[in-house]
């Protein structure tokens, strides 16, 4: 399966604060100083980040023009470390595709990211019999094996759906593909206690042609590697 090299030195840290969305206070390991930290993930990420919560930080590629020199990469939670950094979803998943190493998607190249439809940007557009829009969706919530998306209410994602819907009536094959990133859950589900709405759009995407796959990827070591399939349920929990 597709595995990404993740580049430069890990610091680790404990969560101390989530201070807004996208920003939380950390205490580095090495001098025990608090700092501010960039957290790429909208989500709650309230089972992840709990005080003392060690958490993988890696320094900024653009630091030199932001106020926060670290990013959030992952927590360690259950044993396992679990990438919060939610754009790995969109870069493990383009290396599959890139590599050709998803049968779901054989006969189909990658030919743009990020492309543009109606109000939305998706992640990928392939090229095959039919072209192929794409996007990726990061999930780091899983309980008593079932992971959930979304954890946090998402008018985006709902809007995602809506324009894979839209495209998928107009001739184009869509899809939607959830990367999980730990290797306990053996089902996904949507998250209607969370956000209904999302849950509702996924289920109408799906009967109207959108296809909705999982995939698990875990860390180790400086990479992370796809390690499986997950089955989507639509069904909802009981």
């Amino acid at each position: 399966m597709a595995r990404l090299k993740i580049e430069g030195e890990m610091v680790r840290g404990r969560f101390l604060a989530r201070t807004s969305r996208f920003s939380v206070i950390a205490e580095v390991a090495d001098g025990g100083e608090a700092h501010s930290c960039h957290l790429p993930n909208p989500g709650r990420l309230r089972e992840l980040l709990v005080p003392g919560a060690e958490l993988l930080l890696r320094p900024a590629g653009d630091r030199h023009r932001r106020k926060t020199k670290l990013d959030v990469f992952a927590a360690v939670a259950d044993g396992e470390t679990i990438v919060v950094d939610s754009r790995v979803a969109n870069q493990i998943l383009r290396g599959a595709l890139s590599s050709g190493e998803l049968p779901e998607f054989a006969g189909w190249k990658l030919e743009r990211s990020e492309p543009a439809r109606g109000r939305s940007r998706l992640d990928f557009l392939l090229a095959g019999e039919r072209p192929c829009l794409l996007e990726a969706k990061c999930c780091t919530l899983v309980r008593d094996g079932i992971a959930l998306f979304p954890d946090a209410p998402t008018e985006r994602g709902r809007r995602h759906l809506q324009e894979l819907a839209g495209a998928h009536r107009e001739g184009y094959r869509a899809a939607i593909v959830f990367v999980v990133m730990r290797g306990d859950a053996s089902a996904l589900m949507p998250n209607d206690d969370t956000d209904p709405a999302f849950g509702a759009a996924l289920r109408e995407a799906v009967a109207g042609g959108v296809e909705a796959m999982a995939l698990a990827a875990r860390y180790r070591d400086g990479w992370i590697e796809l390690s499986g399939r997950v089955a989507v349920d639509l069904s909802g929990l009981k």
